[in-house]
């Protein structure tokens, strides 16, 4: 019960001992004003009532933290599948990926057969100094066994404070026995930017929009640039499986090719929620051609990114459609108690086109050739877009609802499937890389199976001064992968 409702049972039962009259009077009163949340707080007896009876009766003693968080975070799911309550611990761990450095030990991690198998050592880190090498498993953290540790688990125990150490227990391939290995933690940075000369062409890729990203990539064009010289046919920006990330970090790559202009326009619920982001003058590129990867893996931040420079015609997108996730999300801290991720926006292209639940949809469209072993795994099975997931939020433009057609009512329906996420680890068997390579140097053929769709014209350029400053920096929702860096 509520403390206003203690308060107001205490004042009648204190006038009802003066008479009853009294008792009347003030209820009568009470009936015929009700408050304007009254409904919202018979609700919350209603939780109140609900929660009591569960730790009363319930089979099993439960845990009241996790009643409530589980409460709470159903309440949040409800909305959408991007909102969530974040525990303190969860809290922490997505502070971490967005600022892209810990405490730890510089190596790439999976989970085989009950052990953690190290996919690959980072270069100049503690793992790789130490002479830790790929496909080396690790069965014991200081002396204590793995088995029966979630990955997440193993991986927040080799984490830690910098300079302090910690003993891996190692089962190499051509070794007979295991052996232990010390290493001791220092601060590990997430590249989010990997790039390599390709001939002719810059090849960057991006993996995620952390809070070193845009300066990675400034870092990796500058790089490139020297290392190709002055014949430089242009750059791939490769946003392939890129969840998204930091919108003011996709904010910034995308200034870093454009000289002008609006780069994205966030809408909350009320117009005066409205916010646009507007490009500096600059070009880091000098105006060379631009080719931009995206596949059914490219959400957010990475579609924020390839719809800016697709609107102003200042790259071609290649690969096909994208994910479809125009929201954005505000993390809101809730000080000892984690924080929630909370929906708050919707974002658009400089055009004003939303893509939420359809995507971007390439300028030409190249289908990774995927092999006949994996196409026999996926079977059936569809690749999931953002409307594919339930509870998803409706794209503002009113595709989805009923229209006329022919005199008669139909039911427009939003793209459901989303586009295949599947990329080829071999640079030469990668279909839409090979395309975009031959697509900058001018020797692409018209593909088969191709079809071209024009960019959406942007709107006039806007000059930067005094422009509305581009929204904080929220990270929105990023989904789970396969491997975990500590």
């Amino acid at each position: 019960m509520r403390k206003t409702d203690y308060a107001f049972w205490s004042f009648l039962l204190m006038t009802g001992l003066a008479g009853a009259t009294t008792v009347l009077n003030v209820t009568q009163t009470y009936s015929a004003t009700p408050s304007p949340n009254s409904e919202l707080y018979r609700q919350l007896d209603l939780f109140g009532d609900v929660l009591e009876r569960v730790r009363s009766d319930y089979v099993e003693k439960p845990d009241d933290t996790l009643l409530i968080e589980n409460a709470i975070n159903g309440m949040l799911t409800s909305l959408d599948p991007h909102s969530a309550y974040l525990s303190p611990k969860h809290f922490r761990d997505m502070q971490v990926q967005t600022r892209g450095e810990f405490g730890g030990l510089g190596i790439e991690v999976t989970m085989e057969n009950g052990v953690i198998k190290i996919v690959s050592p980072i270069d100049d880190t503690p793992a790789s100094k130490a002479g830790l090498m790929a496909n080396d498993l690790i069965t014991h953290l200081d002396n204590e066994q793995i088995s029966g540790l979630t990955l997440e688990q193993a991986v927040e125990k080799m984490r830690g404070p910098v300079n302090t150490p910690i003993t891996l227990t190692i089962v190499r391939k051509g070794r007979d026995d295991p052996f232990d290995v010390k290493v001791t933690r220092d601060v590990i940075r997430i590249n989010a930017v990997k790039s390599r000369v390709e001939g002719d062409v810059a090849y960057i890729k991006v993996s995620t929009f952390n809070e070193q990203t845009h300066t990675n990539m400034v870092k990796a064009i500058e790089t490139l640039n020297k290392e190709i010289g002055p014949n430089i046919k242009g750059y791939v920006i490769d946003l392939r499986n890129n969840p998204g990330g930091l919108l003011d970090q996709a904010i910034a790559v995308s200034d870093d090719f454009l000289e002008r202009g609006a780069i994205v326009l966030t809408k909350g619920r009320n117009n005066e929620e409205t916010q646009r982001a507007n490009a500096r003058a600059g070009d880091v590129t000098d105006g060379k051609k631009v080719a931009v990867l995206i596949n059914g893996g490219s959400a957010s931040a990475s579609e924020i990114v390839a719809g800016a420079l697709q609107d102003h015609k200042r790259a071609t997108v290649i690969g096909t459609r994208s994910f479809g996730k125009g929201s954005v999300q505000t993390i809101i801290p809730l000080g000892a108690n984690g924080a929630i991720r909370l929906t708050t926006a919707r974002y658009f292209t400089p055009s004003n086109r939303s893509i939420q639940a359809k995507g971007i949809d390439p300028d030409i469209v190249i289908e990774e050739e995927i092999p006949d072993d994996i196409k026999a795994k996926l079977g059936a099975e569809k690749p999931r877009g953002e409307a594919s997931l339930r509870g998803h939020l409706k794209n503002p433009d009113g595709s989805d609802k009923e229209a006329s057609k022919d005199g008669e009512m139909v039911k427009e329906k939003e793209e459901v499937s989303g586009s295949s996420s599947y990329v080829a680890k071999e640079p030469d068997k990668d279909t839409q890389l090979q395309y975009a390579l031959s697509f900058l140097r001018g020797t692409a053929k018209e593909p088969p199976s191709a079809a071209t769709t024009p960019a959406t014209p942007a709107p006039a350029a806007t000059p930067d001064a005094g422009t509305t400053p581009a929204p904080a920096a929220t990270p929105d929702a990023t989904p789970d992968t396969k491997t975990s860096p500590n």
